[in-house]
């Protein structure tokens, strides 16, 4: 690390998905898997135990989980601790797992990698202090994704619920800079409408970086994976089309394994 805080881009950290991946979903509200529609309290549909649904998506093929302790992103700090630690206790030693929401602390961080979690997902705490990318990155590298959640355009912090003025590709390009191993790309605009896509918001993304984008929100159909690899994406996280049952596991990643 350089002493103003930046580093030079990693390239062999492109080998956190060495091809393109769907990755299921598991957002955790109240210990109970849920999807949320625009990223807002109170829409919640729900989906059952975590570990679970969990067990389901390894069994259907998935190599990668995101797990998201939801209560935690809008709180500020982690709330299912114990649903995320059954599920990494459960799984962990068979996909990699990526979890999120509430990690605030370069303690939060490291007590979860320590715990066989293979990626940390930072949002608020990234954007608030971008130093503790570093800062972890220190301690277990190329462990950390930056969470870009954009709404109107603009990165929102503190559970979505608050702006921050920040262009999504221009931060991602920072947060590249300062030892990111990947970008997570949540359009919250579009977040469980099973509406479709908007791909020109995840290329602009790609293009700002050269670290992998994990692309999130809005998926509802085999296209709009297709969609979002040939955008760029490295990985797309999908949802409420998986729990809806808009098409399996198995039939989106054949949709692009001859891509």
């Amino acid at each position: 690390m350089t002493g103003d805080g930046f580093r030079p881009v990693r390239p062999e950290r492109g080998d956190m998905f060495p091809a393109f991946e769907v990755v299921p979903a598991v957002d955790v509200e109240d210990g109970q898997v849920v999807q949320l529609v625009s990223g807002e309290r109170g829409t919640e549909t729900t989906y059952g135990d975590p570990v679970d649904a969990a067990r389901r998506w390894v069994e259907a093929g998935a190599r990668t989980l995101h797990l998201v302790d939801l209560d935690g992103a809008f709180e500020g700090e982690r709330r299912n601790a114990a649903a995320i630690a059954a599920v990494v206790d459960a799984v962990g030693d068979r996909v990699d797992v990526q979890v999120g929401g509430g990690i605030r602390t370069v303690a939060d961080a490291t007590g979860l990698l320590d715990r066989g979690v293979d990626r940390v997902i930072l949002g608020t705490a990234a954007v608030e202090r971008p130093a503790i990318v570093g800062e972890i990155d220190d301690v277990h590298p190329g462990s950390v994704v930056v969470s870009l959640d954009a709404k109107g355009g603009e990165v929102v912090v503190e559970g979505w619920t608050e702006g921050t003025g920040l262009d999504p590709a221009a931060a991602a390009t920072r947060f590249g800079e300062r030892g990111a191993a990947g970008i997570l790309f949540t359009d919250v605009d579009v977040e469980g409408r099973l509406e479709g896509v908007q791909t020109d918001r995840v290329r602009d993304v790609v293009e700002a970086v050269g670290i992998p984008v994990i692309a999130s929100g809005g998926v509802a159909t085999l296209d709009d994976v297709r969609a979002l690899h040939d955008a760029g994406a490295a990985a797309v996280v999908v949802g409420t089309a998986l729990y809806e049952g808009r098409f399996s596991l198995g039939e989106a990643m054949d949709a692009v394994a001859d891509e």
